[in-house]
């Protein structure tokens, strides 16, 4: 089983991170970093590279498709060369996934009109503009469609695909020894549990106008 995680430039490093450490660990899984061209991929505040192995050239369908998202998917949204690869990849994939903002490039490449989908809480009306029925849901399937909110749902994500691909006890297994146990410190980690004044402060300064 191939697993292609796409990257481009300002990624957010978990979105991508967090799928790799739970999805990797499927058996007989070969997981790809795969972006335009093979190299380092900066991330969204350029402190962090991942190295794409593969062009998307030379990853033409592989079972299982992640696209994470981040503050450069909006420099993404109009890119051919990435929305072809989408549509083409999409075309043979087993699951089609996305992390946070990358709903929004798959909306983009037009492979989740009609369907339910979710993304990072400011971007969701932004993703409903492409005729996708946006949800505050943290993991959303629709039939081979994967869909995580924000950032640190990918992981999430990642569990609920590998209970589906290999069973119950196989994402048990990579979710005990990768210790996935959230115990945060504060609430605040949704905007209907956060302090009201912080998440209209984000609200208002979102590159999505909300």
């Amino acid at each position: 089983m191939q697993i292609a995680i796409a990257l481009f430039e300002r990624f957010t490093s978990l979105d991508a991170v967090g799928p790799y450490e739970t999805l990797s660990r499927l058996p007989g899984a070969e997981t790809v970093f795969v972006a335009e061209r093979p190299g380092p991929v900066r991330n969204d505040n350029g402190s962090l590279a991942l190295v794409a192995d593969r062009a998307f050239a030379d990853v033409p369908a592989p079972d299982v498709l992640v696209v994470p998202g981040g503050p450069g998917q909006s420099d993404h949204m109009t890119d051919e060369t990435l929305l072809a690869w989408l549509r083409s990849a999409d075309a043979t994939s087993t699951w089609t996934t996305s992390v946070c903002t990358g709903s929004l490039l798959l909306a983009a490449a037009g492979l989740l009109k009609g369907r339910r989908a979710t993304s990072h809480w400011l971007a969701l009306a932004e993703l409903g503009r492409f005729g996708v029925e946006s949800t505050g849901e943290r993991v959303v399937f629709d039939g081979k469609y994967v869909t995580a909110a924000g950032v640190s749902s990918g992981i999430d994500m990642g569990l609920a695909l590998i209970g589906r691909i290999a069973g119950e006890e196989q994402a048990q297994t990579v979710q005990l020894l990768t210790e996935y146990d959230p115990q945060p410190p504060y609430d605040a980690g949704s905007p209907q549990k956060a302090p009201a004044h912080l998440v209209e402060k984000f609200r208002a300064g979102s590159r999505f106008g909300q």
